[in-house]
C-alpha cells in the first residue's frame, strides 16, 4: 500500500487516479495539529494489525484526484531522522575532490561509514521548496543535493540483528539530504528547515519489494545528476538498521536516510529537482533563496 498524509494531515492511500481518505477508518480520532498528532507514529507501529481494515476502506473508495489535495511529507514528528554517511564507494571517492574545493582539505574521518542525526524540523513535503539560508548564500558556501532511499521504521526496537531488521521496517520513501558544504558538524549543516524533503508517499515493504535493488535517479532542471542502484550500498539496509539500533532505540515512524549516491553537486535558487526511485514514485521540489536572517 502507498500511504500518504495530505491536506490537514489526514491519512490516505494512493491508488490509480488519486487518493482514498483513510482517516475515518483508523481506530482513533483525527488530530489536524502537526505539533501534537501522534496518530502517524501509531499507524507506523500498528500497521500490520490495521492492514486488512485499511484495504477494505481502499476498496470502497471514493477516490479523490491527486491534483485536488496537498500532499505532505509522509512522516509526522519522528523522534529522530538518522542518516548514513559514506555508504556508496563512488561517493566516498568523489568527496575527496568536493572537500578539497569547499574546505581546502580532506576530512579523512568523514570517509568511513557511520550514522548521524538530522533535525526532524528539517522535514519538507512534496512541492514544498528547499529554502537556502540567506546567511549561507551570503557566505558563498555551496549547498548540495543528495538523493536517497529512506527507510521508515514500523515496529521499534533496540539491538536489532540484521537478519530481523526487515521485521522492523514499515516501508520506504524518497528523500533529499540537502547539505551545506562548509566546516562544522554534519548534523548542523544538514538540519536547516526544508533540508529533508520527503515523499511523495510511503510505500509499504510488502508492495515495494526488496530494498537491495532500487534504482535511484535525480534530475536537476531535467538533467541527470545522480543514478545508482541500492545493490551498490557499502552497508545494506538491514545492517544500517542493526548498526543504528545498537546506538539508539528506534521508534515507530523514525526515518533512516540510507546514504548519498555519487553525483552530488550544488543547487541554486530557481532549480527544479525530481528524485525518483523505482516503484516508489517521484519526489519533485524546487529551490528558493531565504529572504531573512533566519534562513
Amino acid at each position: 500500500m502507498k500511504l500518504c498524509l495530505f491536506d490537514d494531515y489526514r491519512t490516505g492511500a494512493v491508488v490509480d487516479g488519486g487518493i482514498v481518505d483513510l482517516t475515518a477508518s483508523l481506530p482513533w480520532p483525527h488530530d489536524p495539529d502537526p505539533e501534537t498528532v501522534g496518530s502517524w507514529r501509531r499507524l507506523c507501529r500498528d500497521y500490520a494489525e490495521l492492514a486488512d481494515r485499511l484495504a477494505d476502506a481502499v476498496a470502497q473508495g471514493p477516490v479523490v484526484p491527486l491534483d485536488r489535495v496537498r500532499l505532505r511529507a509522509p512522516a509526522l514528528n519522528p523522534s529522530k531522522i538518522i542518516a548514513a554517511a559514506s555508504n556508496y564507494a563512488e561517493h566516498v571517492h568523489e568527496m575527496h575532490a568536493v572537500q578539497e574545493r569547499t574546505l581546502g582539505k580532506v576530512e579523512e574521518w568523514m570517509m568511513s561509514f557511520d550514522v548521524f542525526l538530522k533535525a526532524p524540523s528539517s522535514l519538507a513535503g512534496p512541492e514544498e521548496p528547499i529554502v537556502l539560508p540567506a546567511a549561507v548564500l551570503a557566505a558563498g558556501h555551496e549547498v548540495h543535493h543528495e538523493s536517497e532511499l529512506v527507510v521508515v521504521i514500523g515496529k521499534g526496537g533496540r539491538d536489532i540483528p540484521a537478519e530481523r531488521a526487515r521485521e522492523h521496517i514499515l516501508g520506504y520513501s524518497i528523500g533529499l539530504d540537502i547539505t551545506v558544504r562548509s566546516p562544522g558538524d554534519r548534523s548542523r549543516r544538514k538540519s536547516y528547515d526544508t533540508f529533508s524533503p520527503l515523499g511523495p508517499w510511503l510505500t509499504t515493504a510488502d508492495e515495494a519489494g526488496p530494498d537491495d535493488n532500487f534504482e535511484i535517479e535525480l534530475l536537476v532542471n531535467g538533467e541527470e545528476r545522480q543514478r545508482v542502484n541500492t545493490a551498490d550500498l557499502i552497508v545494506a539496509v538491514p545492517a544500517i538498521v542493526e548498526h543504528a539500533s545498537r546506538v539508539m532505540t528506534l521508534s515507530p515512524g523514525d526515518l533512516i536516510f540510507t546514504g548519498a549516491p555519487p553525483g552530488v553537486g550544488p543547487i541554486h535558487p530557481g532549480d527544479v529537482l525530481a528524485a525518483s526511485i523505482s516503484g516508489l514514485g517521484v519526489l519533485r521540489t524546487s529551490v528558493t533563496a531565504g529572504s531573512d536572517g533566519t534562513r
